[in-house]
């Protein structure tokens, strides 16, 4: 089955308007929550949460974009496929839960949060269970349904936690909201694909079509695992190794961190079909591309960072409260992540779109490493202020990711460096500006005001300073906005 450049369009621009709703509600959710409960409940709600995630991966192994990928090839497969991971996933969700049962036991945690991470291995289960049911839909090429699923989730765990929040219900309630939206979208995708597809997933165990399943799903599930460890252990050590305040002045720095992840990923969405048209057809523009991504994403990511730095006490202090000041600190050092983290998606992007997953596998792997080692020196070495260990321990590890995606850049295509080092040159100009700017005002005007100012100077700078042109805007504005049949296919 060939999937037509519209509906690639429609189907990115489905999943990217979900993955907006769904951060926005995220994000001002954890604010609501962190302002209402305090810094130790927040650090011991985020730890039971981040400690399932990490055990997830090992209910999926891979299977679920196996699912998508086989049976995009082979639509007729697809109920055999489906039958067989429900079927194993039924023996490895039991085993996976227990041995989150049996750690949590033995990491010695306080009843609470125990009872915590036994309602968060719940949502863990049914989450791996309807991401199958989407894997279905993607397969038949239709991420509508899941982008509805994705954002009426959203919403449930919203208002419901809102409730739990006002009726001052105990926390186990705030993982019981999540759990609600587990619960829909696991019922709503169970009766999408029976309603829709004639599907009624059944247990079954065929030996030959497993052994071809998880031989594929090998690369994936060890993707998933490096990804999963890299992103989450950080609050599990901090939580272990010096409590659930730390855990708390961390997450609510990091929230603000990658509160702006969307934009990358949908910038990301927008170019990757495209990259991968121009890696068969087109080596020059698939260099372009690249260039200019990296270029455009460098105008967002450096002022926000910039920004950030500047006003980080008086934005700690008005998004989260007095008692999350020290997060501020925490907060400065983590935003240089966000450079990493946005030039990281178009690097990405550029091997996956090349057939380099291997790679990408592997440089996870290294910065895995990286960061276990160093979370496991920094907590201890900085004692009462261990966040700010966790927090260099992730900008380290959000750089090694980004040079060794830009060392396999190089070797891929011929991008112009000098390009991209004369750009690089324009933004921080222009940021520097800004920041001086800022620090001169900001004793005497209100720091609410200042951000809408340092955007104004920054890019008039920027005009100024030829770091961006009227053709590069209305450039940025399509790569967003205008993906039609032309932008996959031949428009750059």
């Amino acid at each position: 089955m060939i999937a037509s450049p519209v509906r690639i369009a429609q189907n990115t621009t489905y999943l990217t308007v979900a993955y907006i709703v769904q951060k926005i509600f995220s994000f001002l959710y954890f604010i609501l929550i962190a302002r209402m409960i305090g810094v130790e409940d927040i650090g011991k709600y985020v730890f039971a949460l981040s400690f399932t995630t990490i055990f997830s991966v090992f209910i999926d192994l891979g299977l679920s974009p196996v699912l998508t990928r086989e049976g995009a090839k082979d639509t007729s497969r697809l109920k055999h496929y489906l039958n067989n991971i429900v079927g194993v996933k039924a023996v490895l969700s039991t085993l996976t839960y227990l041995a989150v049962v049996l750690m949590i036991n033995l990491i010695g945690k306080e009843p609470l949060v125990k009872e915590l991470v036994y309602l968060s291995g719940l949502i863990m289960v049914l989450d791996s269970f309807y991401l199958s049911f989407y894997a279905v839909f993607r397969a038949c090429q239709n991420l509508k349904y899941e982008a509805i699923g994705m954002i009426v989730g959203q919403v449930i765990i919203f208002g419901t936690g809102i409730a739990v929040l006002f009726l001052h219900l105990p926390l186990h309630f705030l993982i019981g909201s999540i759990l609600m939206g587990s619960i829909f979208n696991f019922i709503y995708s169970l009766l999408l694909i029976n309603k829709k597809l004639d599907f009624k997933p059944h247990l079954r165990y065929d030996k030959d079509i497993l052994k071809m399943l998880f031989k594929i799903a090998a690369p994936f599930a060890i993707a998933g695992i490096f990804a999963r460890v890299y992103g989450y252990i950080d609050t599990v050590l901090l939580s272990t190794l010096a409590g659930d305040k730390a855990v708390g002045w961390y997450s609510a720095g990091y929230k603000i961190t990658f509160a702006l992840q969307f934009i990358p990923m949908a910038f990301a969405a927008a170019i990757f079909p495209a990259m991968s048209n121009y890696f068969v057809k087109n080596k020059k523009l698939l260099a372009k591309t690249f260039e200019k991504s990296m270029h455009y994403l460098m105008i967002i990511a450096l002022p926000v960072t910039f920004g950030v730095v500047v006003l980080a006490p008086e934005l700690i202090v008005a998004v989260y409260g007095l008692e999350f000041l020290p997060t501020a600190l925490a907060l400065q050092i983590l935003i240089f992540s966000l450079v990493f983290n946005f030039l990281g998606f178009p690097l990405g992007s550029l091997l996956n779109a090349c057939n380099r997953q291997t790679v990408n596998t592997i440089n996870m792997g290294i910065t895995m490493v990286v960061n276990v080692v160093l979370n496991l020196i920094l907590i201890p070495l900085f004692g009462a202020q261990a966040y700010l260990g966790a927090a260099i321990a992730a900008l380290v590890s959000g750089f090694t990711l980004f040079a060794l995606g830009l060392f396999w850049a190089g070797r891929i295509t011929k991008y112009d460096k000098k390009f991209l080092i004369l750009s690089l040159a324009k933004v921080l100009v222009a940021c520097l500006v800004m920041t001086i700017i800022i620090l001169v005002l900001k004793s005497e005007t209100h720091f609410i005001f200042l951000i809408p100012l340092g955007g104004i100077i920054y890019f008039a700078c920027l005009y100024v300073v030829r770091g961006l042109d009227k053709k590069e805007i209305k450039e940025f504005y399509h790569s967003f906005f205008k993906r039609d049949e032309k932008n996959f296919v031949d428009n750059n």
